[in-house]
C-alpha cells in the first residue's frame, strides 16, 4: 500500500502534529508500506531525503502568513505522486486544496486534528473550499469521541468519521523509577517539597498566565519545560507575583531527557484555555508515566485523555483559583494521588502507538473496500 501524509512541517520542527506524523509515518514503514510524506521546507528549494524508512519530500516555500506556510511546490509535487492512500492532517488549507486540485490519490483520508479557531478571517475566505475537502473525503478521523461531539464543522460529516485516538512509545515513560539517578539529578536542581511539572510549546492557548496565578499561596515548585513565544510575558508575571523561587523555567528539553522531568514530577497539570489544545500528547506522556493531572474542560480531547475521578481532577478552564484547588487537593492527599497515579497508568493502555497505527491502517482498508475503480 501507497501512502503520502500531507502537512506543513516535519521532524526536527517541534510540535504535537510533527510527532504524531513522524511517529505514525515511521511506524506504517515498519509495517512494509511505501510511505511518503510531503511537507513544506524551510528554505526556498525543494528537496528530498529518506528518513526512518520514509521517504520525506520538504517541498519549496514562498512564504508564511498566519502560521500558513505557502508552497506552490507542494502541489506539483504532490501531482507527481501515485498513491492508493492520500492522508492528510488537517488544518492545513494548503495540503487541502492542493490534493483537491492537484492529488491523484485513489482514496482521501483526513486527521481532523482541530478545528481552525484562531484565524477567524481566514476561516471566512477558506469554509467553502475546506467544506469541499470534507466532502470529497472518504474517511475522517477524530481523536477523541469528545471532540467529534463539540466539533461544529463536523456535524456534517458524522457518517464518514472514525474515533482513533493518538498514541505514543510508552516504554521510555514507564522505565524510569522515581528513587533513579537521573530522577534524582532533576529533584536535586529544585529543592525539597512537591514538584508540578508542565510540558509543551509556551504558546498563548496552553493558559499558563493561569497556572502562574494558582501558584500564588501553593506550597510546591513549577517545572515549565519547553520554549515558545509567550515565554517573554510569562517570565514578566512570574517577577509580577514574585514567583521567582518557585517557577523554574526549563526551555526545551531532548526526547531522551524528557522522562526524567515527568518521573521526578509529583503532578502535571495542563492549564489550556483554548479548542486549539485539541488533545494534549503531554497527557498521555503524563499518563504513561503514572503521573496524576490537573487539566481543564475544554470540550476537547483533554478531558477524554485525563478522566475525572480516574487519573486526576478536570477544573473549569482560564481560572487561576480553581487550578490551585485541583492541585492542592491532590498534593495534599497521598491516598488519592496515589489511586490517580495507578488509574493513570491504566488509562495510558488506551494510548499506545501500536494500537493507533492498527487503527489507522484499519481505516485505510476500509477506504480502500470502497473502491469502484
Amino acid at each position: 500500500m501507497r501512502v503520502v501524509h500531507v502537512y506543513k512541517d516535519y521532524y526536527p520542527v517541534l510540535g504535537g502534529i510533527e510527532n504524531h506524523v513522524r511517529l505514525l509515518a515511521e511506524r506504517e514503514a515498519a509495517r512494509g508500506l511505501d510511505v511518503t510524506v510531503l511537507v513544506t521546507a524551510p528554505e526556498g528549494r525543494t528537496r528530498v531525503t529518506q528518513e526512518g524508512g520514509v521517504r520525506v519530500i520538504r517541498a519549496a516555500r514562498v512564504v508564511t502568513v498566519a502560521s500558513t506556510p505557502l508552497s506552490l511546490a507542494l502541489g506539483r509535487e504532490l501531482h507527481r505522486l501515485e498513491a492508493d492512500i492520500a492522508h492528510l492532517h488537517f488544518p492545513y488549507p494548503v495540503g487541502e486544496v492542493s490534493q483537491l486540485l492537484c492529488g491523484r490519490a485513489r482514496r482521501v483520508v483526513i486527521s481532523y486534528h482541530s478545528d481552525v479557531v484562531r484565524q477567524k478571517t481566514l476561516l471566512r475566505f477558506y469554509r467553502p473550499l475546506m467544506h469541499r475537502v470534507l466532502q470529497r473525503a472518504d474517511r475522517i478521523l477524530v481523536a477523541t469521541p469528545n471532540y467529534l461531539a463539540t466539533s461544529e464543522t463536523l456535524q456534517c460529516y458524522r457518517s464518514k468519521c472514525a474515533i482513533v485516538p493518538y498514541g505514543i512509545e510508552q516504554e521510555r515513560f514507564r522505565r524510569l523509577e522515581r528513587g533513579g539517578p537521573e530522577v534524582q539529578a532533576v529533584r536535586e536542581r529544585f529543592g525539597p517539597g512537591p514538584l508540578i511539572l508542565f510540558v509543551g510549546v509556551l504558546r498563548y492557548y496552553k493558559g499558563l498566565r493561569y497556572l502562574l496565578d494558582a501558584m500564588v499561596g501553593l506550597d510546591a515548585r513549577l517545572m515549565i519545560v519547553g520554549a515558545g513565544p509567550m515565554e517573554g510575558a510569562l517570565r514578566a508575571q512570574r517577577a509580577e507575583l514574585g514567583l521567582e523561587d518557585k517557577v523554574r523555567f526549563c526551555g526545551a528539553v531532548s526526547d531522551a531527557d524528557l522522562p526524567a522531568y515527568y518521573a521526578s514530577a509529583d503532578l502535571f497539570v495542563l492549564p489550556a484555555c483554548e479548542r486549539s489544545e485539541a488533545f494534549g500528547l503531554v497527557l498521555v506522556e503524563a499518563l504513561a508515566s503514572g503521573l496524576p493531572i490537573v487539566s481543564t474542560e475544554l470540550g476537547t480531547g483533554t478531558s477524554y485523555v485525563n478522566r475525572q475521578g480516574k487519573s486526576g481532577r478536570v477544573v473549569v478552564p482560564r481560572d487561576g483559583d480553581a487550578l490551585r484547588e485541583g492541585i492542592a487537593e491532590l498534593l495534599g492527599n497521598e491516598d488519592i494521588r496515589e489511586r490517580m497515579a495507578k488509574g493513570a497508568r491504566e488509562r495510558a493502555l488506551l494510548f499506545t502507538a501500536e494500537r493507533m497505527v492498527s487503527d489507522v491502517l484499519q481505516q485505510y482498508q476500509q477506504a480502500l473496500d470502497g473502491d469502484d475503480d
